[in-house]
């Protein structure tokens, strides 16, 4: 059975990450009429380093979740170590990020307080719908087409926002016939008990070929999730446990702690094509936040922080701009927002990858806390330094 539904709505949004249901937050708030769709059922487990940098405090305030955070019991973070592979390491104090301590949240507890909260503020939300591609109306996207419990629906609206993350749904259902790229990493993710990460840190371990990082959540639970070349993880037969054993724990601290280490969840895996930004507008009536229209390196600790200010850009351009036209002045706003940060980023990758460079960088960082303490800006939106 197909539902038609015409105009019913100001904005769609595709993904309730915290992109997309900050984005509708802000929005809903604003007094437009917001429909947030969501491929899952939340509370789901999300492949995330789960670091929480201290500047998303003031994000969390302003969407109105603080407290739902607070009372989720996330794990306090003050600073991150990072760890070379013969083990010489470089700390960064949390409260260089702008507070006194970063939080370790699963995406499974936080993602689902930010969508409740999206729901609290007049958000429609539809969980567990595919959708199938974007309607387009002279050039232009007008909504979606969606599959809900086995019976098609057609949304439609001013403006589309995609919000689906890497995947980028909406904007690679508009270039279906373009080639696809073969991935060259594979990420792992998993939360575990028994390890021996320092008390308060979030440990980056540099090794052949990638980069992982280690950390605690909410209850007792440790999270690692890690980046490696794809061809490695064929050699080892894609087996996350074996990759973890004998390529993440070649970094001698990594041995460490995760000696012992067992695992709490189900491993979850992704494949990942490139870093960098995409395209804040794909097309005409479409515009992308968060990982949709750039994914920057998970060493700097910043993703989640792009994701909430990524979701306020959008939310304060539409609502400045209205419903139509809004594509080159939110593309602009995106550049001047997040170019520095990006192609900093993309500098420090050709190290991260190859342990000497890395291991080259973490002593060069040791020997200058004014060198750090530049790396820390470039990376972020603001610095404010002990």
């Amino acid at each position: 059975m197909i539902y038609m539904m015409r105009n019913n709505f100001d904005v769609i949004i595709a993904g309730a990450g915290p992109a997309g249901s900050s984005a509708a937050i802000h929005l809903a708030r604003n007094n437009f009429r917001v429909l947030l769709v969501e491929q899952k059922k939340f509370p789901r487990p999300k492949l995330c380093g789960e670091f929480i940098s201290p500047e998303c405090r003031r994000h969390f305030e302003t969407l109105g979740v603080g407290s739902a955070v607070t009372d989720s019991d996330p794990a306090s973070i003050t600073e991150t170590v990072f760890y070379s592979s013969s083990g010489h390491n470089v700390t960064i104090p949390s409260s260089w990020f702008g507070g006194p301590a970063a939080l370790g949240l699963s995406r499974a507890v936080m993602d689902n307080v930010l969508l409740r909260r999206a729901q609290e503020c007049g958000v429609t939300v539809i969980e567990g719908a595919t959708i199938t591609e974007p309607l387009i109306d002279k050039n232009t996207v007008r909504g979606v087409k969606l599959k809900l419990n086995n019976d098609e629906q057609q949304h439609r609206a001013p403006l589309t926002i995609d919000a689906t993350g890497r995947a980028r749904i909406l904007t690679r259902k508009l270039n279906a016939h373009a080639p696809v790229k073969k991935a060259k990493l594979i990420a792992f993710k998993v939360h575990l008990r028994n390890t021996r990460v320092a008390p308060g840190a979030c440990e980056i371990y540099f090794y052949p070929d990638g980069y992982g990082g280690l950390s605690s959540v909410e209850g007792d639970i440790s999270n690692l999730c890690f980046i490696i070349s794809a061809e490695q993880v064929k050699r080892l037969n894609s087996n996350p446990d074996l990759v973890m054993r004998e390529m993440v724990m070649k970094n001698r601290r990594a041995a460490y702690t995760l000696e012992h280490a067992q695992p709490e969840s189900e491993w979850l895996s992704a494949s990942w094509e490139r870093f960098g930004r995409q395209q804040p507008s794909p097309a005409k009536g479409l515009l992308a936040i968060g990982d949709s229209a750039a994914f920057i390196d998970p060493f700097t600790g910043s993703g989640m922080l792009m994701a909430f200010e990524s979701g306020e850009l959008v939310a304060n351009v539409i609502n400045r701009k209205g419903l139509d036209a809004v594509e080159a002045d939110y593309a602009a706003e995106y550049l001047r927002k997040f170019d520095s940060r990006l192609r900093i980023s993309g500098w420090l990758r050709r190290a991260a990858f190859k342990p000497r460079l890395a291991g080259m960088g973490i002593a060069l960082c040791g020997a200058s806390k004014h060198f750090r303490s530049r790396l820390v800006r470039a990376t972020r939106s603001s610095f404010n330094p002990a």
